[in-house]
């Protein structure tokens, strides 16, 4: 396998007066080889795979490739010449120092995906740093703070393009689990269309890369009067991916389908898996035919072992499981795309060419009524806190009522989630009424749907994966391992719409799209105790990243035991809620890690440091 006082504005002043496009790593133009030519006269093909690096001071170099899969040619981006880069083998209490060399024809930077590190080193052009020229040189320095499974990735065009690669950070005190091997197993997307051009597409045209839109001919178990009412509403019950395959392959450590990737096992033997998104747009659904996973971590924390058949991981996410294969000389890993357009491959192999059959693609999902946001069977897990019941002025200012926030158990499964939508009369019904908005959500152009009611969903094992017929992972599984270091109640509860025009191919927080130089930031007092309550006004679902920080899922778990997570899916049409202790200073991007939709304005800054009571 193979405490900051720090202006902001001031400090990168010349990065921020050409507004929000430039600052997130879309100002640069489009280099001469992604617009068919070749990058300076050459075609360096991208080796498949990571190399390892260890120690405290390493190298990174940044260049222009080319990536072959499958038949496929296209613009590649590469680290020291691999697609993953090189896979960051770490000890828990080391210093590191990086030296990253832009040798590439793009701006460039790293993002260190889930590592509590100094702002000022967080690796975000226009927020903690300007991007890297080409030619140019930057130098990351902090220490190790943490153990786990996590990854690194340009915050720039460059991420699609292949700058992205995994972080294994060895525990200072014994590893908690036994095992004989040890696999990272890193899933992307990669497109021979460069990615300015997917994004410049998908703004012009309605749902270009969605090529399993329903018609009149297709075959997808729909009533005429279902059909009709999707169109009156002017949405599609598939709309699941904004891009798919065939424009998409999916990569497992950089090598296609039909590449062969294989990970080698003894019968008997315990194997850890490092499962890590590290892709562009493409939710995962993994499961290895007969074969039971045990998931053992999420996000680089440990939780307390549950067995699975399969799960959903979002962009950005990991989790780590341990397998032990026998009885047979193969077992296929399958990553299936959330919308069962692709898959990626590889096998656990006993002998070398060892082989299990693959399954057949899944039907595509569809949309229910629980993803338009109309579960009418009651307030749900969020109680107290739905719109009608709670007065969310006081709420988000001052005190709450904590007896409120102990939260019972409830499925979001509910029968309206399954109704047949023709059963149900839309005629009184407008998920386009922005008056269920709260005053501070802008209602405009950006905002084209409103979800009705917005029960919480985290019980939900993801799209399409509800009537599986196995066991699928879901977040009121997850149990933290480890007591929770601040057991304090949050003081107040902030909610933050998702928010989006998939038609204008808009989205946003609470109705505005992120400006670097108007922005407007989330504010946390140093070392407050807050709720974040995070409500999807929208079709797709969003994973959303908080840098900086890990938070914990109020999930139901057990007291002091809610899982620590730094990217949280938030399902369409529902809500989810996290508690976080903003105790890392500094600006902090917070972000849907849906590539497209963060560069169109799903993008804010979140300051931590001391500030008078009521500017919240």
């Amino acid at each position: 396998m193979s405490h900051f006082n720090i202006d902001r504005r001031g400090l990168l002043h010349g990065a921020l007066v050409t507004a929000s496009a430039g600052a997130l790593g879309l100002g640069q133009t489009l280099p001469a080889w992604a617009r068919g030519m070749n990058m300076h006269g050459s075609t360096t093909p991208a080796r498949k795979g990571s190399d390892m690096l260890s120690g405290e001071h390493l190298t990174m170099t940044v260049a222009d490739a080319m990536l072959s899969t499958g038949g496929r040619h296209g613009p590649a981006v590469t680290i020291n010449g691999t697609i993953p880069g090189p896979l960051l083998r770490l000890k828990e209490g080391q210093k590191l120092v990086v030296d990253l060399i832009n040798a590439s024809s793009g701006e460039t930077s790293i993002h260190w995906h889930g590592l509590l590190v100094p702002f000022l080193m967080d690796g975000v052009p226009g927020i903690t740093m300007t991007a890297v020229q080409p030619g140019a040189r930057f130098r990351y320095e902090f220490p190790i703070r943490q153990a786990g499974t996590y990854w690194w990735h340009a915050h720039t065009m460059q991420e699609p393009l292949g700058h992205y690669g995994p972080i294994v950070i060895d525990p200072a005190e014994p590893e908690e689990h036994s095992y004989d091997r040890d696999y990272v197993v890193m899933l992307s997307d990669w497109s021979p269309m460069h990615p300015h051009e997917i994004m410049r597409r998908l703004k012009v045209a309605e749902a270009p890369f969605n090529y399993q839109k329903t018609s009149a001919t297709d075959d997808y178990p729909l009533s005429g009067k279902d059909r009709r009412m999707w169109a009156r509403m002017r949405m599609m019950p598939t709309d699941i991916a904004d891009v798919s395959a065939p424009l998409y392959t999916y990569l497992i450590n950089g090598h296609g389908p039909q590449d062969g990737l294989e990970f080698a096992f003894n019968p008997g033997e315990r194997i850890r898996l490092r499962f890590i998104n590290g892709s562009a747009m493409t939710f995962f659904n993994v499961r290895i035919p007969g074969l039971p996973m045990t998931v053992i971590a999420a996000d680089g924390q440990n939780v307390r072992p549950i067995e699975t058949d399969e799960f959903q991981i979002g962009n950005a996410e990991t989790y780590d499981v341990i397998v032990e294969p026998k009885g047979a000389d193969a077992f296929a890993i399958v990553a299936e795309a959330m919308d069962r357009s692709g898959m990626g491959i590889a096998m656990l192999a006993k002998t070398s060419g060892a082989r299990a059959a693959i399954p057949a693609l899944r039907d595509p999902p569809l949309l229910t009524m629980a993803d338009m946001g109309m579960n009418h069977g009651g307030a749900g897990h969020d109680g107290a806190m739905d719109h009608a019941a709670m007065d969310k002025g006081a709420m988000d200012k001052g005190a709450m009522d904590h007896s409120q926030m102990n939260h019972g158990a409830m499925s979001s499964d509910m029968a309206m989630a399954d109704m047949d939508m023709a059963e149900m009369d839309m005629s009184g019904m407008s998920m386009r009424d922005t008056s269920l908005l709260p005053p501070g959500v802008k209602a405009g152009p950006g905002v084209d749907m409103v979800s009705m009611n917005p029960v919480d969903r985290m019980g939900d094992p993801g799209i399409g994966l509800k009537n599986a017929g196995h066991r699928v992972l879901n977040y009121k599984q997850l149990v933290s391992a480890q007591m929770n270091t601040d057991m304090r109640r949050p003081t107040r509860l902030k909610e933050i719409h998702l928010t989006g025009n998939m038609d204008r191919y808009m989205w946003s927080f609470d109705g505005r799209k992120f400006s670097a130089v108007t922005d407007d930031p989330i504010r946390f007092a140093f070392n407050e105790r807050v709720r974040v309550k995070l409500v999807n006004d929208t079709m797709m679902a969003h994973p959303i990243h908080l840098h900086g920080h890990f938070f914990e899922l109020v999930n139901d778990a057990p007291q002091g035991h809610q899982p620590r997570k730094h990217t949280v899916i938030v399902q369409p049409g529902g809500s989810a809620q996290f508690d976080l202790t903003a105790n890392e200073p500094g600006d902090w991007a917070f972000h849907c890690h849906l590539m497209y939709h963060m560069h169109m304005g799903m993008f804010q800054i979140v300051t931590v440091r001391p500030f008078p009571e009521g500017d919240a």
